[in-house]
């Protein structure tokens, strides 16, 4: 299982990268839960990283507008990111959603074949009116993406956990995998619940509060011990 981290500024990444993330996902919360960061910290971000770790970028919670998101796919490509997460916030169905992904994709692969496409929705889709989180995985295999993700979209507290249940999660991970593609999950993930997300073959967790110093991931900042020994519990799951 792989571990994302969540930086927003070129210290972070740093640290991150320090700790042993596996993939340095580019992010400004301030904008949301997949708040989109600015080209230019994507650039920089990417410079710094070592070749062998991809580094994502968020595209932020995106309207139903598939022509502004392709855009912004295509600035987060030219950015340097190896790894873009769209956050189908403002779509209400399947269709919806699949027609803002495919453009994405369409936007991407016609250039870059192998950057990896996310559609990412939320847990506690219903509390925002998007398109509901087990519909996730046939969205992206309709739509071509490589992944398909889960997080929450509102950060008052409650977690990924609070809305679906572990009986719920296994059966998303194992739709998505069904269909040959990847599976991230996310939302305030804390630290004992790496395991549970493991063992039913999460292929990608995602975290910043965790990471952060006070467990904050609006006040606190990533510090690479943090992240450090979230890496090593990961790879105690394999051993």
């Amino acid at each position: 299982m792989l571990l994302l981290i969540s930086p927003i500024n070129h210290e972070e990444a740093l640290e991150s990268i320090k700790g042993g993330a596996d993939i340095v996902d580019v992010k400004n919360p301030k904008e949301g839960s997949l708040g989109a960061n600015f080209p230019w910290v994507i650039k920089d971000i990417r410079e710094l990283t070592p070749e062998d770790k991809l580094v994502s970028a968020t595209l932020g919670d995106v309207p139903y507008k598939p022509g502004t998101v392709s855009l912004a796919a295509m600035g987060a490509h030219v950015s340097g990111a190896d790894y873009i997460k769209v956050g189908l916030y403002g779509t209400k169905n399947h269709d919806e959603a699949v027609e803002v992904m495919e453009n994405v994709v369409k936007t991407v692969k016609d250039i870059s074949p192998d950057t990896i496409i996310v559609a990412a929705g939320y847990a506690d889709a219903h509390r925002v009116g998007a398109v509901g989180p087990m519909e996730i995985p046939k969205v992206a295999k309709d739509a071509g993406c490589d992944l398909a993700m889960l997080d929450t979209a509102v950060k008052d507290g409650k977690t990924l956990f609070d809305f679906l249940d572990m009986d719920e999660l296994k059966e998303f991970v194992d739709e998505a995998h069904s269909y040959g593609l990847k599976t991230a999950l996310a939302g305030s993930v804390k630290k004992d619940q790496l395991k549970p997300l493991h063992d039913i073959g999460c292929d990608v967790v995602g975290i910043r509060g965790a990471a952060c110093v006070g467990g904050d991931r609006n006040t606190g900042h990533i510090h690479h011990t943090a992240v450090a020994e979230l890496k090593e519990l990961c790879e105690s799951f394999d051993n």
